[in-house]
């Protein structure tokens, strides 16, 4: 099987592991009362901050019925939690006819409603020259199309895991739909949130994060890290490290896990298990495919995400 050219094979960690700062826990996919999530914007702050996040951003559906808020949780940060503005966007329709969903984390409290006629395409690239950072929200949750995501336009990643789904419609995993794109040299990055509404029946709170390397808790900071692409993603286990060594290996270092695996195009893959496992070696030399992600599983079936590493120029 012949190897592709690679970029330098030299000691070289991947990002985030490679930026300076500390890793920062946050939701980036959140509901209040002011649309329909159960718990005000005040409770969701204090009930993540309890549980050890970092920082969210509340992201209530912008809608007519709800006012189309952009909820203001700026008095609740403090030095050891903030919020980041934002909100779930809608607006035209995807090819099965259901209005579009689109996480942008990071917009002016003055954000403008869509009008009538604006399109999902229309209203992301509104919301990212604002300055968010754009998913693309719960794509198996509602069947999103390749087609669909062609036609949104730039996205800085996909949201490939969603904690309402596992629940709701049984859907949660939306690696599928990016495996396709990465395999087309489609470059997205990808996280995981829980869309937590507190609804009693769906146990939505605290079933996805990110893991965001920035040198300080502020929300400018951690926006500019989101767009660089310098988190990972998890639903349980922690990775301390991913690195490129001579020889063309991959180095990955991680809290306990029961298995780590390292894929990419197609059905190309390769595994490492054990009992506790830490770490794990994997040879690029023969590898075809243009890119790898790496997937920790833990005992308790909990999964941490890397971003899509490109392996390329």
């Amino acid at each position: 099987m012949e190897s592709l050219p690679r970029a330098s094979f030299e000691q070289r960690r991947i990002q985030p592991f490679s930026k300076p700062g500390r890793f920062w826990k946050g939701n980036l996919h959140t509901h209040s009362t002011r649309s329909d999530g159960l718990k005000s914007p005040q409770e969701v702050c204090r009930l993540y901050a309890q549980a050890d996040y970092d920082f969210i951003a509340l992201t209530d559906h912008f809608l007519p019925q709800y006012g189309f808020p952009i909820t203001d949780t700026r008095p609740f940060r403090s030095p050891t939690f903030t919020t980041i503005l934002g909100a779930e966007l809608h607006a035209g329709q995807i090819e099965n006819g259901s209005v579009w969903h689109i996480v942008a984390a990071g917009l002016p409290p003055d954000f403008a409603p869509p009008t009538a006629d604006e399109s999902g395409a229309q209203i992301a690239t509104r919301a990212r020259e604002a300055g968010a950072f754009i998913g693309i929200a719960h794509p198996n949750w509602y069947a999103l199309s390749e087609n669909d995501i062609h036609a949104l336009g730039p996205a800085h990643a996909v949201e490939i895991y969603n904690g309402v789904a596992v629940d709701a419609n049984d859907r949660p995993e939306s690696w599928h739909i990016l495996n396709v794109l990465l395999d087309r040299r489609q470059r997205y990055f990808a996280y995981a949130a829980d869309d937590a509404h507190f609804t009693p029946n769906r146990h939505d709170f605290r079933r996805g994060w990110v893991q965001v390397k920035a040198e300080e808790l502020s929300p400018d900071a951690l926006l500019t890290a989101l767009k660089a692409g310098a988190f990972y993603s998890s639903t349980g286990p922690d990775i301390y490290d991913i690195a490129l060594i001579p020889g063309e290996r991959i180095a990955i270092h991680c809290s306990p896990a029961q298995r780590i695996f390292l894929t990419g195009v197609g059905s190309a893959g390769q595994q490492a298990w054990g009992n506790g496992l830490t770490s794990a070696e994997f040879d690029l030399s023969e590898w075809s495919s243009h890119y790898c992600r790496v997937t920790v599983r833990d005992h308790q079936g909990g999964r941490a995400w890397s971003n899509p590493i490109w392996l390329e120029g």
